[in-house]
């Protein structure tokens, strides 16, 4: 997927377009990530759409909860959500970083070689 120590570093077109492919993954792992969430505040807390859809937000942001949870089940569900959010945070930033570290330390190598 990344090019080797030894290859040339990327073209800006080609390095725009391996930025927008950890965009889309990134995206996707946030939309499944959110789907979860609003799904389990809506069966689970019997939140209506909207508000399960603000609590889901606000959890994987790292805000907190916005409605009080009426039931144990709701808020079993929502502490597990929680450890998942942050895990998600931590893995969604690390790849949208990835490839510029990578450009960085590659670039790093080049000129070492130099």
């Amino acid at each position: 997927m990344y090019e080797r120590r030894k290859q040339r570093l990327l073209s800006r077109a080609e390095f725009s377009k391996r930025v927008g492919r950890h965009g889309l993954v990134a995206l996707g792992v946030l939309v499944f990530g959110l789907g979860i969430g609003v799904l389990g505040y809506h069966r689970l807390a019997h939140l209506s759409w909207i508000d399960s859809l603000l609590n889901a937000s606000m959890i994987l942001g790292g805000m907190g909860p916005v409605d009080p949870l009426p039931t144990n089940a709701a808020k079993i569900f929502a502490s597990c959500y929680a450890l998942f959010s942050g895990l998600a945070f931590i893995g969604i930033v690390s790849v949208l970083l990835a490839p510029f570290v990578h450009r960085m330390l590659h670039r790093f190598h080049a000129e070492e070689r130099e």
